[in-house]
């Protein structure tokens, strides 16, 4: 309701308001419903009264009022941090700004959709709500590259849609039902038919489109580079989280963990592709001069790590990867913010361009190190904690060389985060050159999100409590 709301406000300053307004409501509401399903159980809601399975139902259990905080968070961070840089970065005209924010919050609306529901179908109908407004979003970044990287996305998005439209399609033929809980309960009476395992099949490729699973990535690192930042710090805290909730939510609800893992051993397939994404997106990264084009890598590279979690198909490994989804959130909302004020400032994120910023612009400089500190896994910050869990995942399972790559790769990310930090801090700034610190407006929401990072670095009762009590709800295994 606000989405269209927001476009009717002038000046662009108001529509920001009132889209920063509903966004931190829509966050009270998400923690009011984690509390409730915390304390209660989980919640069913049929829409119009329509009883369940025959009419819609959304649904909240504890992974789903999980997200819901994660997407609610970032996206109430990041509209905060939106106005100065829509308004001087990406300069779009007084009447036009409404748009941004109209986008934006339709972009989230597809997200909780995605989220909350019940239903198979809605899944799909929310997807498509976020994915034609990130492609919006991306392609109205300065640099004419937006437009391209844009429409490889749509292209590729598209693709991963219609698959995973293709699988809802060809379960609801074999159950007459796309209620979640119906799909459920009927799916194993037909589960041996190709029909299943081609839908199965479709929904794997989809998914892994969406949430650019490695070799399916390809759209990413351009979407992230050239969006504006405002855009990427979004999107790369968000979007492809959730495409990974629909892949817990379909493998592990819907399949149930015994078809996905036992009659088609996806673990399988996703180890192997999980392993080769974060080795080879951390050695791309390194050699990055773009530092967005850098993160970007660095987020095929993290969610390799989230993927990996999933294929130990135990309650340590999907800890580790539920937990990762709201830890690298911070860390690379975080980032991407840092960025932003980089940006606005020097008009560049080029490696070359950021020497000297350590002293002129040591704030911004100071939360880019945090979230380095805590992508790369230091102990203290919120990244270690779901680190930790997936080298524990890998040493259950007694497979020793998977955690030590995982501490290889972590150490890969010891050196592209350093060589941020070189230029930084132990480079001189250019003669001549002065540079300003980021305005408060853009350094108040950088800073929140850096703080969490050492807050549920120490914190874990939230975090990786919660991850873990949806990692024994999703197996089945009692607390």
């Amino acid at each position: 309701m606000s989405a269209p709301l927001s476009f009717l406000f002038r000046p662009g300053r108001a529509a920001w308001l009132f889209a920063t307004a509903t966004c931190w409501l829509t966050l009270l509401m998400a923690i009011l419903l984690l509390r409730q399903v915390l304390a209660e159980g989980p919640i069913s809601y049929p829409m119009g009264s329509w009883p369940v399975p025959w009419g819609i139902e959304y649904r909240v259990d504890i992974l789903n009022a999980y997200m819901l905080v994660l997407v609610a968070a970032i996206s109430a961070v990041v509209m905060s941090f939106a106005q100065l840089i829509v308004e001087r970065r990406i300069r779009l005209p007084e009447h036009k700004q409404p748009w941004f924010y109209t986008a934006y919050l339709l972009c989230m609306t597809g997200l909780l959709g995605i989220t909350i529901t019940g239903d198979a179908f809605n899944v799909f109908v929310f997807l498509e709500i976020s994915s034609l407004s990130s492609y919006v979003l991306i392609s109205i970044g300065r640099d004419r590259r937006a437009l391209t990287a844009a429409y490889q996305y749509l292209i590729m998005g598209t693709i991963g849609a219609t698959f995973i439209l293709i699988s809802i399609g060809l379960m609801y033929v074999m159950t007459g039902t796309l209620n979640m809980a119906d799909l459920a309960a009927r799916l194993p009476a037909v589960a041996h038919t190709r029909t299943i395992h081609a839908a199965f099949a479709f929904l794997t490729v989809g998914v892994g489109l969406k949430l650019a699973l490695f070799p399916l990535h390809l759209w990413l690192p351009n979407a992230y580079a050239y969006a504006p930042s405002v855009v990427t710090a979004f999107l790369a805290a968000t979007a492809t989280k959730v495409a990974i909730y629909v892949l817990l939510r379909f493998f592990f609800t819907i399949f149930g963990p015994q078809f996905s893992f036992e009659t088609m051993p996806l673990d399988l397939i996703l180890l192997p592709l999980a392993l080769i994404g974060v080795f080879s997106a951390s050695l791309v990264a390194i050699f990055q001069d773009n530092i967005k084009r850098m993160l970007a890598y660095s987020s095929v590279a993290q969610i390799g790590y989230m993927i990996l979690g999933i294929s130990f198909v135990s309650v340590t490994g999907l800890t580790a990867s539920i937990s990762h989804l709201f830890n690298h959130a911070l860390m690379k909302g975080t980032l991407f913010m840092a960025l932003g004020c980089v940006s606005f400032r020097i008009g560049s994120t080029q490696l070359e361009r950021m020497a000297g910023l350590g002293q002129s612009m040591p704030w911004t400089m100071g939360a880019f190190v945090i979230g380095g500190l805590s992508l790369i896994g230091v102990p203290l910050t919120a990244g270690f904690i779901s680190k930790w869990y997936l080298i524990l995942g890998a040493l259950e399972k007694g497979w020793w060389p998977v955690a030590v790559l995982i501490l290889l790769t972590s150490l890969m990310a010891v050196i592209y985060i350093w060589r941020v930090v070189e230029v930084a801090y132990f480079k001189p700034a250019p003669e001549g050159q002065i540079v300003r610190e980021a305005p408060l407006a853009l350094l108040i929401p950088t800073w929140t999100l850096a703080l969490a990072n050492l807050y549920f670095g120490l914190e874990t009762s939230f975090n990786a409590g919660v991850a873990r009590q949806a990692a024994e709800m999703l197996l089945g295994v009692a607390p």
